[in-house]
């Protein structure tokens, strides 16, 4: 059974080594020792969120501080396909729903996106707070499937943004049901011709998926993602929730990609 993991900053913990003391404190300290109830003995991953895994054995308890000794430094190599998702804002919180499954499946990293027919809207401070609300929900997620990597959450994103985001990837794909070519066809196409995407030495790649609204993507939308360089691709034959639909692609990918 895997340790439970709790996270530190990378400056904290970037140079311990094995046999080294650490003592866990702050929020994430009284989770460990007041809310866990972590004791003398028991295993316990600290890891910085950005790849470094310490795993450790608990050596002292007290009220928000727990202090472990290092037993193992892992580092966590890089995939060398790197996912992105750009969800589109939904009611309901079917949007951090959507990121919150995706960082259980392995996302590398989120943005959100203001579409056209988005019916949740971010403005004034609402932008500022809503990114920061998504950070939370990844932290979470990404501890309760005992990640050492914490996804990373971009700014709110309009289509011009996103398009940028498409220029930048090595493959886009939007999700649409008026596609033809299937998620699993379109990986498959790309594969063949980065044969060394499944590589752990070749350089990484980026691979974006564009999950729209309730409403769906606008057909100006769809345009602006198809002329800066991304790909329609689908889901199978039923229409997907936005929720649903970016975590259903990353798993699709993981497997056809060589993550899984």
């Amino acid at each position: 059974m895997s340790n439970p993991v709790f996270y530190a900053a990378p400056e904290s913990i970037g140079a311990l080594c094995p046999g080294a003391r650490f003592s866990l404190d702050g929020a994430e300290g009284r989770h460990a020792a007041t809310v866990k109830r972590l004791s003398i003995g028991e295993p316990v991953d600290v890891c910085d969120g950005a790849g470094l895994r310490l795993t450790c054995t608990v050596t002292n308890a007290e009220k928000g501080i727990l202090t472990v000794q290092v037993e193992a430094v892992l580092p966590e190599q890089k995939p060398a396909v790197e996912f992105t998702l750009v969800q589109a804002l939904a009611k309901g919180d079917r949007d951090e729903l959507a990121i919150e499954m995706a960082t259980e499946l392995g996302i590398d990293a989120v943005v959100p996106w203001q579409a056209e027919r988005s019916i949740v809207r971010w403005k004034m401070d609402k932008a500022v707070k809503g990114p920061e609300k998504w950070r939370q929900v990844v932290v979470a997620a990404a501890k309760q499937a005992r990640r050492a990597t914490v996804p990373r959450v971009g700014e709110l994103a309009g289509t011009a943004a996103v398009c940028e985001h498409i220029q930048g990837a090595d493959l886009a794909l939007v999700l649409h049901e008026d596609a033809v070519d299937s998620v699993a066809t379109r990986a498959h196409e790309w594969l063949l011709a980065n044969p060394d995407a499944k590589s752990t030495v070749a350089r990484q790649y980026s691979v974006l998926l564009i999950v729209g609204p309730e409403g769906g993507m606008s057909a100006a939308e769809v345009e602006a993602f198809v002329a800066a360089g991304a790909r329609r691709a689908l889901l199978g034959k039923h229409v997907l929730r936005s929720s649903t639909a970016g975590p259903a692609a990353v798993v699709l990918l993981s497997q056809e990609l060589g993550r899984w």
